[in-house]
């Protein structure tokens, strides 16, 4: 179903969220960084809803869906159909009394004048006619059927005494045509208020041409909508610019009333349906709704037709209160069943905003709004783009999901524990540090000119020209950086999923790989992924890593990859290991094998790959997130061979540990 879109200028009124793509990225960032869809990133974001930088909650899908399914409990509770016909029941039976009174009222006179002495024999035969018109009159009163529908077309033909009782007949049967009326149009539109029988007419004429456009359209001729509207547009207020937005809303609203029909027991059916012939057959009425109601289903047989809905309230609802009803209960299982079909936020575009609006207020239809919008403005910003069906990650989108997890890690990171180490040699450094201080000698004359000339001025005052002396001299720090290669061995075995480390493993890997090819651009960094069997991973494929959840720890294999990207290497290499298990698979020329419990001969072999990386000057530090004896007795030996370090580490304090590490070997303030 389209949907219309209304601007205006901005007055300081509206409410936006305060969102933007990088914060979508962020709030994306453990779901990206577990699977790298950001597809699968942005559904659970759109089921879930978030949170806005003020704290401000936009409602996810499961949110709205409850909020639907709550409001049409309410509206089932809301009241009772039978009301439709009890308001006209208690009408007639107001109108039925008025008539009784005034009968009575004629009785009486009629007794006076007959047993009044003055009375001429002319006087006394018309009181007589008259008290014998009224009892009968009475009687065909008391004879009115139960039901409503032969109530109504008794009184119809019946000649009234009363005219007050008449005028309240005539008034309450025009309500009605009007109500009926109203079941197919919107009932705001003036055209429809207080019809007179000239009204009623011209209606008809309306509903005449309408049917007439829906039939020429199934013929395949495309009506003249535009002299339609310029005829008859008074009776749709809502405006519509096409033949079929005009279709949706009359479809909505008639499936309304067919739904109130639905609902109705076989005898509430037959009251309204005998009710509709008595009032409205003789204007040419009745036989125009029922061909407009057969072609707005055969135009549009998705609108609800056939729906019902069990009304368990306690209060009698009128006509027009049950018709709302019914309407919105069908809006709210037409949204819901959309929603609960969607799987992309780009389908969201195609909701009823307006329908989620009058139903669940305007913050429901916001969010909406807003989260349709999520792929475009992500787009937009250059951080995915769509392939096929499917969305991937930029290369904008991987540096930024990169400094996520980087920025995350070091909101945890204690920056006092992070400490430089002593090199050999001394010099002017590549990395600006922007601190400063007095000039010693053998310090490099590195003069920062403005703190300088600060101090010369602060030490003789002012004016002109500025003499320097040696005290005043000032100098930019610098950072010496030690180039260095960095392989990451990530464990991604089936152990690794299964106790939830794999994710604060894979979002170290990602912010490892952000710092050093952002801050340390001349470093090398390498990614190798391993489980059954080892291979490297490039920086772009990095956030779509995934684990197979294959049983198996081939760090033989691991380790020969990270020695073969290293050799072609230079300055100072090291391998970062991140694992959970003692090895468990090895790699021969036969392909690669799984062992499990006896792991002998996987150590062994893995042992002697850790043996050629010492000899190759690399350094392997093992950060373990297991604690079993046979893996702690393995990492031992390696570091007995290596020399590297090992650390044990909860999952989601490994970033702390492997970046203090990684850090205090890069750099000193000199």
């Amino acid at each position: 179903m389209a949907h219309r879109f209304r601007y205006s200028r901005w007055d300081g009124s509206q409410k936006g969220f305060d969102l933007d793509a990088l914060d979508l990225l962020d709030k994306m960032a453990d779901q990206l960084a577990t699977n790298g869809d950001p597809l699968a990133a942005l559904r659970r974001l759109m089921e879930r809803g978030m949170t806005d930088r003020n704290g401000e909650a936009i409602q996810g899908l499961d949110d709205i869906i409850e909020q639907l399914k709550a409001r049409k409990e309410e509206l089932l509770e809301s009241g009772d159909l039978g009301g439709v016909y009890s308001e006209i029941a208690e009408a007639l039976d107001q109108i039925v009394e008025r008539e009784h009174q005034d009968l009575e009222d004629r009785q009486t006179l009629a007794d006076l004048q007959l047993h009044d002495p003055s009375s001429s024999e002319e006087d006394r035969r018309n009181a007589d006619l008259a008290k014998e018109s009224a009892s009968g009159k009475q009687l065909q009163l008391d004879m009115l059927a139960d039901d409503l529908a032969s109530r109504v077309q008794s009184l119809q033909s019946y000649e009234f005494e009363s005219n007050e009782a008449q005028a309240q007949f005539e008034e309450l049967l025009d309500k009605l045509r009007q109500e009926m009326v109203n079941n197919a149009f919107d009932q705001t539109s003036e055209s429809l208020q207080n019809l007179s029988p000239q009204d009623l007419s011209r209606q008809r004429e309306m509903m005449n041409a309408l049917n007439d456009m829906l039939e020429q359209r199934e013929m395949g001729i495309e009506p003249d909508f535009d002299a339609f509207m310029e005829e008859f547009g008074d009776f749709f207020p809502g405006n519509p610019q096409t033949l079929d937005e005009l279709l949706e809303q009359l479809a909505e609203q008639m499936a309304a009333a067919q739904a109130m029909f639905n609902s109705m027991s076989p005898e509430q059916q037959e009251q309204l349906r005998q009710l509709m012939d008595n009032l409205l057959q003789d204007m040419g009425l009745r036989d125009e709704m029922a061909r407009l109601s057969q072609n707005l289903q055969n135009a549009m047989p998705g609108a609800g037709w056939g729906e019902s809905f069990q009304m368990m309230g306690g209060m009698p609802l009128g006509m027009g209160e049950a018709q709302n009803a019914m309407r919105q209960m069908g809006m709210s299982d037409r949204i819901r069943n959309f929603l609960e079909k969607v799987r992309d936020p780009r389908s969201l575009s195609e909701a009823d905003f307006d329908g989620v609006r009058e139903l669940l207020g305007d913050d429901a239809a916001r969010s909406l709004e807003r989260m349709s919008s999520m792929v475009k403005e992500m787009e937009d910003a250059g951080l995915i783009h769509a392939e096929g069906n499917r969305l991937e990650l930029t290369a904008r989108g991987v540096r930024m999901l990169g400094q996520s997890a980087l920025r995350e890690l070091f909101e945890n990171l204690d920056p006092g524990l992070l400490g430089g180490h002593t090199i050999d040699r001394v010099g002017i450094g590549h990395e600006r540090s922007f601190q400063t201080k007095p000039y010693e000698f053998g310090d490099p004359f590195n003069l920062h000119i403005g703190r300088t000339v600060k101090n010369a001025v602060q030490r003789a005052g002012g004016g002109t020209p500025v003499q320097l002396e040696p005290d005043d001299f000032e100098i930019e720090q610098t950072e010496q950086s030690v180039a260095s290669a960095t392989v990451l061995l990530l464990d991604i075995s089936f152990s690794m999923v299964w106790e939830g480390r794999f994710l604060p493993a894979k979002k170290v890997a990602l912010a490892l790989q952000t710092l050093i090819t952002g801050q340390y651009p001349k470093d090398y960094f390498g990614l190798v992924a391993f489980n059954r069997e080892a291979r490297e991973v490039n920086a772009q494929a990095l956030p779509t890593l995934d684990s197979p959840e294959t049983q198996g720890t081939n760090l033989q294999h691991a380790l020969f990859i990270a020695r073969r990207l290293l050799a072609r290497q230079t300055g100072t290499k090291q391998i970062i290991c991140i694992t959970d298990g003692e090895p468990t698979a090895w790699t021969d020329e036969y392909g690669s094998h799984f062992d499990y419990p006896d792991t002998h001969h996987q150590q062994r072999l893995a042992l002697l790959e850790a043996q050629r990386c010492t000899k190759s000057g690399i350094t392997i530090n093992t950060f373990m997130l297991g604690d079993s004896r046979g893996m702690i007795h393995f990492v031992n030996s390696m570091a007995k061979i290596n020399k590297g370090k090992v650390f044990q580490t909860d999952p989601w304090d490994l970033g702390t540990y492997i970046f203090q590490d990684f850090l205090s070997g890069k750099q000193k303030l000199i």
